[in-house]
């Protein structure tokens, strides 16, 4: 047997020590690659991420490179579980570990953070998070013309708000925003900048989005996370008696799904408009156009018990006028809703998201927002 071989054959079996049969850094099954510097197993695209950062990148492919027996060695002695101790010792509650589903600035920033800056290898540390003040000059998008202008953003602990300003020396803002109305989620694709961050929080009742970036991409992250831990200091004074783990879920979260589908109007004789659905948690929303400032409509996804359902399929009296043809109907207590999807795989999947929320049970809160809904319809 070649050396490379049994170097191989070495390493096969050390994947099998707990701990090393996921990506230690996205949770990714089956890592395929190897950092003989740090000792953790990562998959593909962590790997590219690590080779780019001198300090702590010597990574290679378990298969197709040659390892010397003492980094074999060196990687045994090792492993996901023992550095994960090391680097991950105090990670805060707040802080959002990226998992492979998620966008490339997270998952950089996470590994930077880890094992460039060992930002959580001592509960001692000072994160930059937890200054309780942020104040930095952002890009958003404009509402009307889509062009990003730079505006003043100040995230502030104590008064529990993130505010706006058009500009550096404005004295007043152009919107003051309570932090515990904030969802904040990477939308690089959308937003069309590899930092793209969406904001989005209730105005009047009804959803606002921000579309924001940074060049820099500490800065973004540094951003999210800075969020995270100023709703989680105002969800404490809020909710004495909860556990981290009760407030959690109240975070900033992604969306379940986002995409296309077209949809008809109230009386359903209307014809089948295209329209950009977010679906966040009970709330199903539709826009015109994916970057819109507000949505056009929404539809609240209460528990089947109180008269909720969706299914494949449209009433047989409806008029498809529009050109796709795998149906979708939602029933409410006040009425039906009528979709279209494009492929037969999309309406599954959107049918799959509602089923999964209405068979879950309700939240106070769910309650509240069912109520605002029905008192603004």
């Amino acid at each position: 047997m070649s050396g490379h071989d049994r170097s191989t054959r070495a390493l096969r079996e050390i994947l099998h020590t707990p701990g090393n049969d996921a990506c230690a850094d996205c949770g990714a099954s089956d890592p395929e690659w190897g950092s003989c510097s740090l000792g953790v197993f990562i998959c593909l695209s962590c790997s590219g991420i690590h080779r780019n950062i001198p300090d702590i990148g010597k990574v290679k492919s378990l298969s197709l490179s040659r390892w010397e027996d003492h980094e074999v060695e060196f990687m045994a002695e090792n492993g996901n579980n023992l550095m994960k101790n090391k680097y991950e010792a105090a990670v805060p509650v707040y802080y959002y570990k990226p998992t492979h589903r998620d966008c490339q600035v997270l998952k950089e920033q996470w590994i930077r953070a880890k094992y460039e800056r060992k930002e959580f290898t001592d509960p001692g540390n000072k994160l930059v998070y937890e200054e309780g003040i942020k104040d930095d000059m952002l890009m958003k998008r404009g509402r009307d013309n889509g062009q990003f202008f730079t505006r003043r953003f100040v995230l502030s602990e104590r008064e529990g708000t993130l505010k706006y300003f058009t500009k550096y020396d404005a004295k007043e803002p152009k919107a003051v925003i309570k932090v515990d109305s904030i969802n904040a989620t990477f939308q690089p694709e959308k937003i069309g900048n590899p930092n793209g961050l969406q904001i989005t929080y209730l105005k009047d009742y009804s959803t606002r989005n921000m579309f924001l970036y940074h060049e820099t991409g500490k800065v973004i992250v540094d951003w999210f996370n800075s969020i995270r831990a100023v709703q989680l200091h105002y969800l404490r004074v809020a909710f004495p008696g909860a556990t981290d783990a009760e407030l959690m879920p109240k975070l900033t979260r992604n969306f379940v799904k986002e995409g296309y589908m077209e949809k008809t109007g109230p009386k359903h004789t209307e014809g089948f408009k295209k329209r950009w659905f977010t679906f966040d948690r009970r709330r199903l929303m539709y826009f015109k156009d994916p970057l819109d400032a507000f949505a056009k409509g929404e539809v609240f996804l209460g528990h089947r018990d109180h008269g909720y359902s969706a299914a494949p399929g449209l009433p047989a009296s409806t008029n498809c006028n529009g050109s796709w043809q795998h149906g979708i109907t939602i029933v409410t207590p006040d009425r039906s809703f009528l979709f279209t999807c494009e492929t037969e795989s999309e309406q599954q999947d959107w049918l799959r998201h509602f089923n999964d929320v209405m068979s879950a049970q309700m939240s106070p809160q769910d309650f509240t927002m069912e109520a605002l809904f029905k008192h603004r319809h």
